[in-house]
């Protein structure tokens, strides 16, 4: 009775710890770049202008496309984080990676989700701001995640996962979705 109350104790505990580990890593990295960053943009910029100016009905256009893109990049950070947590042992944040190299759901379809969906937010968040300044703050995260991950991510991920990465990588694109979902041939999947 004792051992079992301890080991629920021990579950419960784990559960706790993972998940603080995935909303640090979350606000830390996606929330500082998808909340932080565009709030402050906005406060010394100025630029808020929801509608683009346009009248109504055209002025709901942006403000819908801008739901849609948020909405979208949300969910596939979700999808992502969840892939991570549940399969890869780990969380999105560089000091605490996946222990397992994840190729379920999204990432059969295409290598880079969490970027993909931290992008559409941005997008989504300029469209719906009308904000200029927003759409450069996009392309620079672009353009970072653009260098950075063939050079030191995708790197790092052939050192750790060896030969499962590399297959990996010739078979899924790392910025345009798959129409169909790559299969692993052999070896474990995770």
């Amino acid at each position: 009775m004792e051992a079992t109350r301890v080991g629920r104790r021990c579950r419960r505990k784990g559960i706790f710890v993972g998940t603080l580990r995935h909303l640090l890593a979350v606000a830390l990295l996606p929330g500082v770049v998808t909340v932080v960053v565009p709030a402050e943009i906005v406060r010394r910029t100025g630029t808020l202008n929801v509608g683009w100016g346009l009248t109504p009905p055209l002025g709901w256009l942006p403000w819908l496309l801008g739901c849609v893109f948020v909405g979208f990049g949300l969910l596939l950070m979700y999808k992502t984080i969840s892939l991570f947590a549940r399969f890869g042992e780990g969380t999105l944040a560089p000091w605490d990676p996946p222990r397992r190299l994840v190729v379920r759901g999204v990432y059969r379809r295409v290598r880079n989700p969490m970027i993909s969906g931290v992008l559409f937010v941005l997008l989504g968040e300029a469209a719906l701001l009308g904000s200029p300044p927003i759409l450069v703050w996009f392309l620079l995260v672009f353009a970072l995640n653009a260098l950075y991950i063939p050079l030191i991510e995708e790197r790092s991920l052939a050192n750790r996962f060896g030969e499962e990465y590399l297959d990996y990588r010739r078979n899924v694109p790392r910025w345009i979705p798959r129409l169909r979902p790559w299969t692993q041939r052999s070896g474990r999947r995770s």
